[in-house]
């Protein structure tokens, strides 16, 4: 009889385990939403730091360009 009893309260506590609760697909949700952010972010990192690489590139060569301009200004004079 306790076999009996303990199979039925296992396939009730399975029932129960198995129905769809509100509160469960609001945590999946959430937990959803807060990956998506993270990846969201994630990539917004990655685009600046290849904007400011690229900044950084354009400010690099706008100085070569200033140096060169300059010596072509001092050996044209």
């Amino acid at each position: 009889m306790k076999k009996m009893s303990f199979v039925l309260a296992a396939a009730g506590l399975m029932t129960l385990a198995a129905c769809d609760k509100p509160a469960e697909n609001a945590v999946e949700n959430a937990v959803e939403n807060v990956e998506d952010a993270a990846a969201n972010l994630e990539d917004a990192a990655g685009n600046a730091t290849l904007d400011a690489a690229n900044g950084a590139a354009n400010v690099v060569e706008d100085a070569a360009n200033a140096v060169d301009n300059a010596a072509a200004n001092v050996s044209g004079s």
